[in-house]
């Protein structure tokens, strides 16, 4: 018996082989795959900035996105020198509930934004009614 493994029973790649489908998915991914220090970058930073508010239930939104892009960040590393199809599904599914979240939060944020319109300054105008003495219209 020899030391040397036999070359017909070669260990299978860790990596996939470089099929047509490995090849689109890096093209595909390389958009991305370029500013993945930037997803990690503000991944990290969105963490920090809510580790202060974390006894807030809104102090878990901002650790809950860096996360996401985070993950979003490692899964196109992945991507982009592999080819992984599930690799890149998983960074864009990371990224679709990050702007997902966003938008949410900021439809949230203009209906109270409105709401507070409405109550300190249309109310008063129409109805006379303040919310707030040092905003008293009748003044002037």
């Amino acid at each position: 018996m020899s030391a040397y493994p036999n070359p017909a029973q070669a260990v299978p790649p860790i990596y996939p082989v470089n099929t047509g489908e490995n090849e689109i998915v890096r093209e595909i991914s390389m958009p991305i795959y370029q500013s993945r220090g930037w997803l990690k970058f503000l991944g990290i930073l969105m963490i920090i900035t809510g580790i202060p508010s974390i006894f807030v239930l809104v102090g878990i939104l901002p650790i809950w996105q860096g996360v996401l892009l985070y993950r979003a960040a490692s899964s196109i590393e992945t991507a982009g020198a592999t080819g992984q199809k599930y690799a890149l599904l998983s960074s864009l599914g990371n990224i679709k509930t990050y702007f997902v979240l966003n938008g949410v939060l900021m439809l949230v944020g203009i209906i109270i934004a409105l709401l507070t319109l409405c109550l300190t300054v249309i109310l008063p105008l129409v109805f006379g009614i303040t919310l707030l003495p040092f905003l008293d219209y009748s003044n002037y």
